[in-house]
């Protein structure tokens, strides 16, 4: 969570480290300095700072903490220069050109009662965040933690009964992420695109329920699961992408979902994953492409997260597939040798953090069709 000045340094760490994020809150908070600092009452606040410091802390206290009592720990915390030079440094703050790849579920608060922020700063933060909620809160502290409280426990009904992570357990690890959210959420708007989003979400874990994968998190345009089997992550990928391809030929805005493929076929392994054959009528008709990339190893487990080379990997290898592909080194393609998969070779790729490239499969889950195996090459 991150608090008025703490947003772009937080924006910019869930950029840089996906992996090590699950959600994102940020609280009456911005994403360039200079407009922040530049507003009649941010000016006002300075000129008081700057005309007197023990002023100046008192409302700053009162603002914040509901009275001038802790004022004095506010003043011996930080000298006024210190201070100064603090919130100089975050005028040159600006991480709007990272809001669009922010990738975990993300919420944007704006209480009015405690704001720093206007209301069209906290909405034009959410609205260029792909699947970025705003939520306007009235009242004190107490229903901001309420709704900080909900928005963090979504969710927890689709992870109860996943499997407990443990460190050191060899896993699969999948990610998923979805190809073109921002552009089709400023296309759309909010509202149309949650559709495409909340569609795309389900999906996900009717595949991830139907092969026993463990949701590790959502990031808003993707997902991040485990498994104790390369074969079920196997499974689970092909489910996912013919029910994606299921879903996109059944709209007549886009013939040319399924390019180069037969009719759609249920999906292997008994997946529950095809589109609904009553969709909702306003549902927005949407085509969804998802690319997919796996590993396998023995990722850390913390706080119901795993980290680790195994998962960094993992999450390249995504970023480094095509829409409609699934990607998987060479150790999963071993772990599934004599199952009938059908595996094409990439060659080698360079992967951003890796110093040795990586050799990569492509799983060819177009080849077969129905309940039909995949013959391994």
């Amino acid at each position: 969570m991150a608090l008025l000045n703490a947003g772009p340094p937080a924006i910019a760490y869930a950029v840089a480290h996906p992996e090590r994020v699950s959600r994102l809150v940020l609280w009456n908070s911005y994403a360039r300095g200079a407009d922040f600092w530049d507003a009649p009452r941010q000016r006002a606040f300075r000129a008081m700072r700057e005309a007197d410091w023990q002023t100046y802390s008192e409302t700053l206290a009162s603002l914040f903490f509901g009275g001038p009592e802790l004022a004095p720990l506010i003043r011996e915390s930080a000298t006024p220069e210190l201070y100064k030079a603090y919130l100089d440094a975050t005028r040159g703050f600006d991480v709007t050109h990272l809001l669009p790849q922010v990738r975990c579920p993300t919420l944007v608060v704006h209480a009015p009662a405690l704001a720093m922020t206007d209301l069209d700063r906290s909405s034009a933060l959410a609205s260029h965040i792909p699947g970025a909620r705003l939520a306007v809160v009235e009242g004190d502290l107490g229903a901001v933690a309420e709704a900080i409280d909900e928005f963090l426990g979504e969710g927890e009904e689709a992870a109860a009964g996943a499997e407990p992570l443990e460190t050191g357990a060899f896993r699969t690890i999948l990610f998923t992420d979805m190809e073109g959210s921002t552009a089709m959420t400023h296309r759309l708007g909010d509202a149309k695109a949650r559709e495409v989003f909340r569609e795309h979400e389900r999906i996900v874990r009717e595949a991830l329920k139907a092969h026993g994968g463990s949701e590790i998190k959502t990031m808003g345009d993707g997902f991040m699961a485990s498994f104790a089997s390369a074969v079920k992550a196997l499974e689970c990928a092909i489910a996912m992408q013919r029910a994606f391809a299921e879903w996109n030929a059944s709209l007549p805005a886009h013939p040319e979902a399924l390019e180069g493929r037969a009719e759609p076929q249920p999906s292997a392994h008994g997946s529950r994953t095809s589109p609904r054959a009553d969709r909702d009528a306003g549902a927005s008709l949407e085509a969804i492409r998802v690319r997919i990339g796996m590993n396998a190893g023995e990722p850390v487990a913390e706080d119901e997260d795993l980290f680790g080379t195994a998962v960094q990997l993992a999450a390249r290898i995504c970023a480094h597939a095509e829409p409609g592909q699934i990607l998987v080194p060479i150790v999963v393609r071993e772990l599934a040798a004599g199952k009938r998969f059908l595996f094409a070779d990439q060659g080698e790729a360079s992967l951003r953090g890796f110093e040795d490239p990586v050799r990569l499969y492509e799983v060819r889950w177009r080849e077969a069709s129905g309940d039909m195996p995949l013959a391994e090459q």
